[in-house]
This record gives structure tokens, C-alpha cells and sequence, in this order.
């Protein structure tokens, strides 16, 4: 289902094509999207890039479209990798409260929403190399998308959540749209998760319950 598919759905499930409902529509779906990708980590939406620490700066930029880390490594002087741990802001406060204190970093946390923060101070100019989850772009300006080819019902579904509460529809409808999305959603996890499980070796939460 492409960006134009899409749309004519939502308006004939809704019965609405008057403008300010229609003008709309790209923003059900962005939200839609942003819900489920928070939801569930496709293994399809994931990127590696490197980056470069700075010597004594315990913070690193994260890509613009970042969404979850799957995990960070450090290279080391030697070649060798060091995974990181994640752990919260706090943690690496506690533990490293002297930003003068440097050496190879052991742990990471997500700072806000640009920047991670390392523990401890690097001690040098390290390769980093972070396979993260990716925001894509959304199928309203791409016209398709990974969910629109293969997870469309779970995008149409997600969608019509958000344009019958924009026309605060009736509640037993609504009930109807949220557990059809549901139904969809729980098969998009199940599948994600199974395809996850057979790729990595660390038995991990990757998901949001829903």
C-alpha cells in the first residue's frame, strides 16, 4: 500500500473527504508510524554507522534519525572491541563525577534525545561504532514505506485510531478500530521478535509490550 492507497482508505473508512479532515490525514499517519515504531523493533530498521569520540568529552551526537541502540562498541587502541553497557544518566554521574578522570569507556547512556554521554571520559580518539533502530522516512513524503508494503494493515489500522479520534467518532467503533490494530500489532511483535531471536546471541527485551 503506497502514501495514495493509504489516504482513499482512511477516507473511505471515515466517509469523510472534507478538507480540514483530509489536510489531516498526513498527520494521523506520522503519528501512526511514530506509535508502532516506538512499539516494536524491525530488524529490517537497523543501521550501523561509526563516529569518533574526542579526547576528554564524555558526550557523542547521535544520528538525527535515532531511535533505540542495539548496542555500541568502542574500538579499541589495539583493535579490539569494547561493547558497551547501557546504564542510565544517573549511574554514570555517580560513578564518574570527575569529567577529569579519562579512560577507554565502559558504559553509555542516552543523554536527551542528541547525545549520548559515556563513562568514563575518553581517554583518547576512539572509533565508535553503534548499530541503532532508525526512524525511515514516513511513506506521507516517501510515498512508500517498510510497513506500507509489508505491514499495511497494522499502518492502515494505526491510522484510523488516529483520524476517528480527531473526529471524535463513537466509542464502540473505536473499540472495533483498537482491536483490529491490536490483532495486527501482536503479528508484527511475534514475527519482529522471532526474526530477532535467531540474530542475536544476548537473550534481550527488545520490544514494548502491547
Amino acid at each position: 500500500m503506497n502514501y495514495t492507497e493509504l489516504t482513499q482508505a482512511i477516507k473511505d473508512y471515515m466517509e469523510n473527504d472534507e478538507t480540514t479532515f483530509v489536510n489531516s490525514i498526513p498527520t494521523f499517519v506520522k503519528n501512526a508510524e511514530r506509535f508502532i515504531y516506538n512499539s516494536v523493533r524491525l530488524p529490517a530498521l537497523r543501521k550501523n554507522v561509526t563516529a569518533s569520540t574526542t579526547t576528554s568529552n564524555k558526550y557523542l551526537s547521535s544520528p538525527t534519525d535515532f531511535l533505540a541502540v542495539f548496542e555500541i562498541a568502542v574500538v579499541n587502541t589495539d583493535g579490539t572491541y569494547e561493547f558497551l553497557l547501557p546504564k542510565d544518566v544517573s549511574f554514570i554521574r555517580q560513578n564518574y563525577p570527575d569529567p577529569a578522570y579519562v579512560a577507554l569507556p565502559k558504559y553509555y547512556a542516552i543523554f536527551d534525545e542528541d547525545t549520548f554521554i559515556l563513562g568514563p571520559t575518553p581517554d583518547n580518539t576512539y572509533t565508535v561504532e553503534l548499530h541503532y533502530y532508525y526512524y525511515p522516512e514516513s511513506i506521507v513524503t516517501a510515498n512508500t514505506s517498510y510497513l506500507g508494503t509489508n505491514f499495511d494493515q497494522v499502518l492502515l489500522y494505526g491510522s484510523l485510531i488516529e483520524a476517528y479520534t480527531f473526529l471524535k467518532g463513537e466509542p464502540v467503533m473505536m473499540k472495533e478500530y483498537k482491536e483490529k490494530f491490536g490483532e495486527y500489532m501482536q503479528t508484527l511483535v511475534t514475527l519482529a521478535n522471532g526474526k530477532l531471536k535467531a540474530d542475536v546471541y544476548r537473550n534481550s527485551k527488545y520490544f514494548t509490550n502491547f
